[in-house]
């Protein structure tokens, strides 16, 4: 019987993640040892900034995320929430719901259990759900659907990035054609970005077909849109018409939002109100969440003009890099944040990367078993001078080629 939890360890190794072992080395006992009053830590180099080529977004160390939630107070209070009423909590929902054009938002612990309610209540009577074969709720969400909730996942496109109509109807009328008893189709599921498809977008067309042939036939759409702002800036298509298509969207807060946790979800009035009473039973009320949402309050604001800037200073970087003798790195078809480097036979990966970590504050994740580096650009570009970026990675690559 294969082990779940290897399964998830096995997938960490195969992507960016599994750079953070590159800086253990480098950070040795004085990092585990550092003086805990102080605010800065370990993952601030000679008072730079790290820049990281491995996340989503920005990486606090407990001191940096207090030491962060305590600026942000100071520009203005944080407005507790209780048993999520109310402070950052209740504006962080009305800016969300407002951003993807929904009735109502509400914020829940986890993104799990976003996507698990929203199918649960989108499905009504019906038994089963179409998902992306290699999609979160599939894959990682412990068969809650089933365990749970009584919903049958259905994969769709098996092998690829994402799903077309052609594929939808496919797997739906095979369905069909081969129950006996029938127990009814009520939503279907997109996730966009593609995490398992190195954050490729899915492209609006196929979204706007999917979407007209489910409003023909009646089935309810969520999207899995955990890291949706990423999509939209590199896509060129706003939340607001992405969201457009989908009765309910579920957003993270922690990827790129820089929350320590929490999720949130959006749809109607009618279904959202009743989310609250299935966060209890469920277990997932909590008397606080205002360290979660008052972090992502902050870091929503121009989060659409940041990541535009993003995109456009990592194309900048990709074509610097490029010219640099050793290094070659490509995008990948509708592809977002995450791009390809590889290196010449010349440079050692690890050496640079523990050379970029040591001497410039920049992480850089491992190669797959093809060799190749998952290049993943973030809000981190944005917090330091481009050219000190470019000259860093001059600098190593110096040092390490052979």
């Amino acid at each position: 019987m294969t082990n779940t939890k290897d399964n998830r360890r096995d997938f960490l190794k195969k992507s960016s993640l599994s750079a953070l072992p590159f800086l253990f080395p480098v950070m040795g006992k004085d990092s585990l040892n550092a003086d805990k009053s102080k605010t800065s830590t370990q993952f601030v180099k000679g008072n730079k900034p790290v820049v990281n080529f491995v996340l989503d977004g920005l990486h606090f160390s407990p001191g940096e995320y207090l030491h962060k939630l305590q600026e942000i107070s100071k520009t203005k209070a944080i407005e507790p929430d209780f048993y999520g009423a109310g402070g950052a909590t209740k504006q962080l929902e009305e800016q969300f719901a407002q951003l993807t054009g929904k009735e109502k938002a509400i914020y829940l612990p986890s993104g799990t259990m976003a996507n698990q309610l929203a199918i649960k209540l989108l499905n009504g009577n019906s038994t089963k759900v179409m998902v992306p074969e290699n999609s979160h709720i599939y894959r990682d969400e412990a068969d809650a659907a089933q365990s749970v909730h009584g919903e049958r996942l259905m994969p769709v496109g098996e092998g690829k990035p994402y799903y077309d109509l052609k594929d939808l109807q496919s797997t739906i009328a095979y369905s069909d054609k081969n129950e006996v008893f029938k127990s009814g189709l009520g939503t279907v599921v997109i996730e966009n970005p593609v995490r398992r498809a190195d954050g490729a977008y899915v492209p609006l067309e196929v979204i706007k077909n999917v979407s007209k042939y489910c409003q023909d036939h009646d089935y309810k759409m969520h999207l899995d849109g955990a890291r949706i702002h990423i999509a939209s800036a590199f896509s060129n298509v706003s939340v607001a018409e992405y969201a457009s298509y989908f009765d309910t969207v579920y957003i993270s807060l922690y990827k790129y939002l820089n929350a320590a946790g929490g999720a949130i979800l959006c749809g109607d009035a009618a279904l959202i109100d009743q989310i609250p009473h299935l966060i209890k039973i469920y277990g997932g009320t909590m008397y606080q969440s205002w360290t979660n949402t008052a972090m992502a309050l902050h870091y929503f604001e121009d989060i659409d003009s940041k990541w535009e800037k993003v995109a456009k200073v990592a194309q900048q970087l990709i074509a610097d890099l490029n010219k640099i003798e050793g290094i070659t790195i490509t995008s990948i078809q509708n592809g977002s944040n995450i791009f390809d480097l590889v290196l010449s036979s010349k440079v050692d990966l690890k050496a640079l990367a523990n050379n970029l970590y040591s001497e410039h504050g920049i992480w850089l994740g491992r190669a797959t078993d093809k060799g190749i580096v998952k290049f993943t650009v973030n809000e981190s570009l944005l917090t330091r001078d481009y050219n000190d970026i470019l000259s860093a990675w001059k600098k190593a690559m110096d040092q390490v080629i052979k």
